[in-house]
């Protein structure tokens, strides 16, 4: 399996910021993507932004302007900063990982961390 480690959420209030990291513990892989999903209970999991290997990144309309992705690729992590924070972010967050293996594409989640906007 491919491990991920994710770290930084929390609770905050409405307008505050939050910083999300993932590590990725397995190096022998070749990671492509690399982004931060979430899920509220109840709800499908959504894609909340995610970056390439070439540094392309996509978010999600609602979090457009306010969250930025980024990775590092030395260290096989990804984070989000996540500010403009809004009750309907919270969530928990998941990272996510796409990797080759063996040239078959597959992408493997962290366990998630929970992020809690509220007055």
């Amino acid at each position: 399996q491919v491990q991920l480690a994710e770290s930084g959420g929390g609770v905050v209030q409405p307008g505050g910021s939050l910083r999300l990291s993932c590590a990725a513990s397995v190096n022998i892989f070749r990671i492509n993507g690399m982004g931060w999903h979430r899920q509220a209970p109840g709800n499908e999991r959504e894609l909340v932004a995610r970056i390439s290997s070439g540094g392309n990144t996509l978010y999600a309309d609602s979090v457009k302007g306010r969250f930025t992705i980024s990775r590092d690729n030395a260290k096989n992590t990804v984070a989000l900063q996540m500010n403009s924070l809004k009750p309907e972010d919270t969530a928990v967050y998941y990272c996510y990982v796409t990797v080759v293996e063996t040239g078959v594409l597959n992408g493997y989640w962290g366990q998630g961390t929970q992020v809690t906007v509220s007055s």
